[in-house]
């Protein structure tokens, strides 16, 4: 069932977004060569836990998954993308690392993930990321009222096929509220003009995910760790967004974003 949102519950939901946003901000800046994966899991859980808020991460069980996910946050490092198991993994120069967080604050949920680069940049990677950034724009400016669901991604995948990215369908967006994933998957790669039409109150996250060369997934032992099946690297963008009459409200915005 699909559940369309108040403005004073979108309201709500932006006040778990805001800090969503700052938990990543502040990943964002401590992840760098030498940095254990396992310690920005801990300063994430801190940060959770003397703000009060519910990690949506936490015993998280779905069918895909091996078992309760037991930790806060995804940490996925160059040709993972998704679903990261924290462990014990020191940063190296080089390394692509996405940081995916889902957080409910008084019963109202917000998710969103970054991709950043630790230490010394390739091209290449910045502009797989940089792929995945500009595709979040393309669809958070399609998700308005009157368009259609399609028109998301069909969004994404213009600006994937422009880049000579391949697109994976099997994981996308989803509706989201009161618990993280809500009824709606929304694919990274559809038609314009098809599917649900989008009305005000409806809240959506929007997460774009690209491997260099490959639509395929592979897992990890661990049960969680989603990697590109060819070992290309891979980079994914999220925010957590509300139609409204005046059009789409990102509700996780990153103050570096601005917006």
């Amino acid at each position: 069932m699909i559940e369309l949102k108040t403005p004073a519950e979108i309201d709500r939901m932006h006040v778990a977004g805001r800090f969503v946003a700052e938990v990543l901000t502040e990943i964002g800046r401590l992840a760098d060569v030498g940095v254990n994966l396992l310690d920005l899991e801990h300063h994430a859980r801190g940060m959770i836990k003397r703000r009060g808020a519910e990690s949506c991460y936490w015993d998280y069980a779905p069918s895909f998954g091996k078992g309760p996910f037991r930790n806060v946050i995804c940490l996925s490092v160059n040709d993972a993308v998704l679903h990261g198991l924290p462990h014990d993994y020191t940063l190296r120069d080089g390394d692509v690392l996405t940081a995916d967080l889902a957080v409910g604050i008084d019963g109202w949920v917000a998710d969103s993930a970054r991709t950043i680069v630790v230490g010394t940049a390739a091209e290449e990677d910045l502009r797989l990321i940089r792929a995945t950034e500009e595709a979040l724009e393309a669809a958070i400016e399609a998700a308005r009222p009157g368009n259609r669901l399609g028109d998301i991604s069909a969004a994404i995948w213009a600006v994937a096929s422009g880049y000579g990215y391949p697109v994976n369908t099997e994981f996308g967006g989803h509706g989201i509220g009161r618990t993280m994933h809500e009824d709606l998957h929304v694919p990274n790669k559809g038609r314009a003009g098809r599917g649900l039409k989008l009305q005000p109150g409806l809240t959506l996250a929007l997460e774009p995910w690209f491997a260099r060369t490959t639509d395929r997934i592979v897992y990890d032992p661990d049960g969680w760790t989603i990697r590109s099946a060819d070992g290309s690297r891979t980079a994914h963008s999220e925010h957590t967004v509300a139609i409204t009459e005046d059009g789409p409200r990102v509700l996780t915005r990153r103050e570096s974003e601005g917006g």
